[in-house]
């Protein structure tokens, strides 16, 4: 088993985002829980009683701040989450947009290397955008009930 921490302690959520390692996490309701990369570390395992606060908590703060104002959004997490998604999905494509214009568009009103710059926040942003969208798509998939399983490489 794969633990973070003495024996005895069971790993945190996200324990090896990033790594290739697969997340296994220990409770006394599911006791070997998978949990992909891509799982954000601020929610929850699914396995945890009441894990959907923390889901709604980090999915309220993908979206705009007005999103906090509707309800039905916290009562409905799924509904939430798929709102998320296609924030997230319109600001990927929102951010490609803008790297691919923006040297034209910036030119003759920014020095270059303020061009240059926003192009490297673009290259930041855009990588940044992406993995959040993923890291949506998986917490969706546990608030409609998927089960995440290991698979053999």
């Amino acid at each position: 088993m794969i633990v973070n921490g003495p024996a005895w302690q069971a790993p945190r959520a996200g324990a090896f985002a990033g790594s290739t390692l697969p997340s296994l996490i220990e409770s006394k309701y599911d006791w070997r829980m998978y949990l992909p990369p891509e799982w954000p570390p601020e929610v929850r395992p699914p396995s945890v009683p009441d894990w959907e606060t923390s889901a709604v908590a980090w999915l309220l703060d993908a979206v705009p701040p007005d999103y906090r104002a509707y309800e039905v959004l916290r009562r409905h997490p799924v509904a939430l989450a798929a709102m998320a998604r296609h924030h997230v999905l319109s600001a990927v494509e929102a951010a490609r947009a803008g790297y691919r214009g923006a040297a034209v568009d910036l030119k003759g009103h920014l020095p270059p290397h303020a061009i240059e710059a926003v192009l490297d926040t673009y290259r930041q942003e855009g990588p940044r955008l992406v993995r959040l969208s993923r890291s949506i798509e998986v917490v969706e998939r546990a608030l409609r009930g998927d089960i995440f399983t290991m698979r053999s490489r």
